[in-house]
């Protein structure tokens, strides 16, 4: 792993999210103007470029046109307020002038809240709507998360566009965020008293450099402003607005703090469907009572039986218009989502509900008019049926939204780590401190001092300029000991300060901070589908048209053998018969299936697994890597940093000629100082030690030219005027030079020793060596151990030489071993053993194994290593224990095993629920499912699947391992 220090200030922590903006690129310029480039078939000469560039510069929008003729390409600047590229590219099509499609086309990124979603048929019918938006290229729906991520050409469409195609499915959406306001500030304005100080406002932060967008809220009197954290900052923005006012006026802005709108938004969802549910109840309850309760208890329910015209009671009069307000005003919501799925020419659960209650509504009122008409007519009325149905509905899915808000109570957690207040630092000329002040930690921006006190938690992302302390990360990264901290080390906001002062210089705010990109990491693993979610998506497109025909076929089944007399008419109960017997079989099977409960199996699972991982420091990318995961057979590793600790030194070192060890050391240091391999950090900072016991204190290191990394071999490069070789054998062997038999007896000793002999030579002969040691991890042993009984093979593969290797591997139990090498070579190895029907993974912690990382099956970042591999795992372990790796492992399979229960769960039951409701009992036991009991059967279903996915809160680490506590000097940091 890289030491921390001064070069790794501007790196963030983890790779940033998808359409957040390059850092040092100016968004808002990219705002005002874009620029598109076409590629134009048929410009034969110059005269051809002129008039293309005179036609398109005379749009308005348009600020400038480049045509290359030889190139055969037009770049446009055009203000996207005024046109479009599609008038531009139309307009050079008029000129009889071929022009392909757009290159280097633009992609944007807007994460919307989706409302109104209760089965997968409704997420793939969103989908399916987004992707038909002209300029669409990704949109990916979570149904348990209630969030949309669409990728798009803001050349072609827009993100208003997009919400209005998701309104013209039927459902509701709200902008989370979009790719330009990553970074973002709440203002609560004050001292505005006309529409004119408004407009003064907004054109100040509009004008103002960094500044990406500004979105006023008229009523709240607060001011949303999207930001480049690398130009400007939150307090900057309150000062420009003060600075804007004119005497005698006076404008102060105050950080806002808007309510959190997914809690908000599940709130309002909770209290909306226990509303709904009350109301109900307080017409089906007496609709029950009346129907099914007073005309059992004689002489008190009497009085319902009196007829007031004809055949019709009092008591049916009592439930029709009782009944008529949960049917049409709080069972609307069923109508519109019927409405909106039939015209999109899907079917969901709010078609089955619809059909059931309709039934059991119409056919009771024209029992109730027939009555009316008729003083001969006797029927029995299904109004409790119709009543009770919506009733229990309403609070399965009460009960259902209550339990998917805390699937994502680990992700909230992580959310609410970050401090509320932080102290900031204020220096004069000289750097001594002049004032202390306590301000939100919102307001804090890149390059603030901050001071943080034993026993409060680090506010942001930044690296210790004074003190020393230890700090416990276990809340971000899982690490159970404290980490000690110095002067260049790297902090994570959000961990908490044990027992010193240290001054802070904040590197990474806001949204760029570790613990927000965990946060946006995880929820785009909570979006991303699992492949084995296609289950439920190819169930869900035949479900409710299977359902609806097996109803009709249901009520045939029993009203044809009925009306022909084929059963004997003691089934048929008291007061019904055998149409009204047939009607109720039939809405039972409309009411007890439920596609909800097979569309909840999978997403719910994965965001409590997601949540879970997170919180113990297991990053996994989505369902795809926790699915793959739980297939791994072989898992590969990489030796240095990953079975050993990472912090390798010189142990020893040999001198094959009369050159004095420093000069050595300095011409290997020269040599080495531009690679990023531990090694190579190794070697700079043993010289640096030589130094110093030779009594120089000077930390400059000798220049070189023609630096050049040979992978999986060394260096070479030109330093004080001579080639410098520093690697293993192989590097020797490729310039041809020669190894004595002195050298190559030091190599086999050494590597005996299960340590790296690194060769120095010096204009092709070799004048020295280096013996370096990278102890391994205390826990290596019993996780390859351990991975043995869970029946998966360990496999090491390194650039290091084979003695050394083999050493290494005979220490913690791994049996295969491939040394010698490259990273290309680490991958072409994995896809050998893919061709051999193995699931592989990959553990991982530097750039070398990237192409490693990304062709296996599953790659795991461990120790959160560089960046680069980082973006290339699908798992990211974030302290660089091993045992991790069986977390990651086990935690997967515990998923899917809860996946697999789900769908035991839905399907079980909508197995057995359906023929029971269809009355295959009926016959033989006199047990009949009601419509209204079919109903309550049905919203348990989906409550029942959301509960079981929340066990997996109670996930334990299968392997603690307690060892001596390891050497700390930072670099164990995200």
């Amino acid at each position: 792993m890289e030491q921390n220090g001064e070069s790794h200030l501007k790196e963030p922590l983890l790779p940033a999210s998808s359409g957040a903006s390059p850092a040092g690129a100016s968004p808002r310029k990219e705002r005002k103007t874009r620029k598109v480039m076409f590629s134009v078939h048929g410009i034969s000469c110059a005269s051809c470029a002129v008039s293309i560039e005179t036609v398109v510069a005379g749009l308005k929008g348009v600020e400038s046109i480049q045509v290359s003729p030889l190139q055969g390409q037009a770049v446009v600047q055009y203000r996207p307020e005024e046109t479009d590229t599609r008038t531009i590219k139309e307009a050079i099509e008029e000129l009889n002038f071929e022009v392909d499609e757009l290159q280097e086309q633009e992609i944007a990124v807007c994460r919307l809240r989706i409302k109104g979603m209760a089965c997968t048929s409704c997420s793939e019918s969103v989908e399916r709507a987004l992707q038909m938006v002209p300029g669409v290229k990704k949109a990916a729906v979570g149904l348990a998360l209630e969030e949309a991520k669409v990728h798009y050409d803001p050349n072609v469409t827009s993100r208003d566009l997009i919400i209005e195609a998701v309104e013209d499915a039927g459902f509701g959406a709200d902008l989370i965020s979009s790719g330009d306001d990553v970074n973002k500030v709440h203002l609560k304005l004050e001292g505005l008293n006309s529409p004119e100080d408004t407009k003064l406002i907004q054109t100040v932060l509009e004008t103002t450099e960094g500044v990406n967008h500004v979105e006023w809220d008229t009523v709240e009197q607060t001011i949303k402003v999207a930001y480049d954290p690398d130009i400007t900052g939150p307090r900057l923005l309150i000062q420009c607005i003060q600075n804007a006012a004119q005497p005698p006026k006076c404008f102060n802005a105050t950080l806002h703090s808007p309510p959190k709108q997914r809690e908000a938004e599940r709130n309002h969802e909770i209290r909306n469907y226990r509303n709904q549910f009350l109301w109900s109840c307080l017409f089906s309850v007496p609709v029950f009572l009346f129907s099914m309760v007073f005309p059992m208890i004689s002489p008190y329910g009497d009085w319902l039986s009196y007829r007031i015209c004809n055949n019709m009671t009092i008591g049916m009069l009592l439930r029709w218009l009782l009944c008529s307000p949960v049917q049409f005003i709080v069972g609307w919501r069923f109508y519109i989502g019927a409405y909106h799925a039939l015209k999109r020419g899907y079917s969901n659960m709010d078609v089955l509900v619809a059909l059931g209650t309709n039934a059991a509504y119409f056919y009771s009122v024209y029992i109730v008019l027939k009555a009316l008409t008729s003083s001969s007519f006797e029927g029995q009325d299904f109004f409790e049926t119709s009543a009770m149905l919506v009733s229990f509905i309403l609070l399965g899915k009460y009960l259902e939204v209550v339990a998917k808000g805390k699937t994502s109570d680990a992700l909230s957690k992580l959310t609410e780590l970050a401090p509320e207040t932080a102290c900031l630092l204020s220096f004069d000329k000289d750097g001594n401190t002049i004032s202390e002040t306590e301000i939100s930690t919102q307001l804090l921006q890149r390059n603030d001092v901050i001071k943080i006190v034993p026993g409060t938690k680090v506010p942001v992302d930044g690296v210790v300029i004074k003190g020393q302390s230890h700090v416990n990360e276990s809340m971000i990264t899982g690490e159970a000991r404290p980490i000690a901290k110095k002067p260049g080390d790297r902090v994570i906001g959000g961990t908490v300060n044990d027992n010193g002062c240290i001054i802070v210089k904040a590197t990474h705010v806001g949204s760029e901070t570790a613990l927000s990109q965990i946060v946006q990491l995880v929820e785009a693993a909570q979006l991303a589908r699992a492949p084995v979610q296609k289950l439920a998506d190819k169930i869900s497109r035949f479900f409710v048209p299977t359902v609806v025909v097996a109803a009709f076929l249901t009520w045939l089944g029993w009203f044809i053998p009925g009306q022909f007399h084929l059963y004997p008419k003691h089934w048929i109960p008291k007061a019904m018969d055998s149409f009204e017997l047939a009607l109720q079989f039939g809405i039972s099977v409309l009411v007890v299936a439920c596609p909800c409960a097979l569309g909840l199996a999978t997403p719910t699972a994965v965001m409590v697994a997601t949540g879970k991982g997170a919180s113990q420091g297991v990053l996994i990318k989505g369902g795809n890597a926790l699915e793959k995961a739980h297939k791994i057979k072989a898992i590969i590793f990489d030796k240095t940093g990953t079975l050993t600790v990472g912090k390798p030194s010189v142990v020893q070192t040999k001198v094959f000629s009369k050159i004095p060890l420093l000069e050595l050391c300095d011409l290997a240091a020269g040599a080495e100082v531009n690679s990023e391999h531990p090694l190579s950090k190794t070697i700079v900072e043993h010289t640096k030690k030589l130094r110093e016991q030779y009594g120089s204190h000077s930390d400059h290191i000798m220049e070189s030219r023609d630096f050049e990394v040979h992978p999986g071999a060394g260096v070479s490069a030109n330093v004080e005027g001579k080639l410098v070789l520093v690697g293993n054998k192989r590097l020797m062997q490729e310039f041809e030079v020669e190894l004595s038999p002195e050298v190559e007896a030091y190599m086999s000793e050494t590597e005996e020793l299960a340590r790296t002999c690194i060769l120095v030579a010096i204009d092709k002969i070799i004048c020295g060596a280096l013996a370096v040691s990278d102890p391994l991890k205390p826990e290596a042993g019993r996780v390859i151990s351990y991975l043995k009984s869970m029946g998966i093979s360990s496999i090491m593969v390194t650039g290091d030489n084979w003695a050394t290797a083999k050493s290494i591997a005979k220490e913690v139990g791994i049996s295969q071993v491939f040394a010698e090498i490259d990273p290309v070579g680490k991958a072409e190895k994995i896809k050998d053993m893919q061709m051999q029907g193995l699931t592989v993974a990959m553990v991982g912690d530097g750039i070398n194994d990237s192409p490693a990382l990304a062709a296996a099956d599953v790659g795991m970042a461990i120790g959160a290593g560089t960046d680069v591999a980082i973006e290339a795992a699908d798992i990211v372990l974030m302290k660089s224990s091993l045992e991790d790796v069986i977390t990651a492992i086990d935690l997967s399979r515990k998923t899917l095993s809860r996946i697999r229960l789900n769908y035991v769960w839905a399907l079980g039951y909508n197995v057995l629920g359906m023929p029971v409701a269809a009355g295959v009992l009926f016959p033989f036991t006199g047990i009949r499912l009601p419509p209204w009991l079919a109903g309550a059967c049905m919203a348990a279903s989906s409550v029942s699947v959301v509960c079981s996915s929340l066990l997996l809160q109670l996930y334990k680490k299968p392997l603690h391992v307690e060892d001596a506590p390891r050497p700390t000097d930072g670099t164990d940091l995200v």
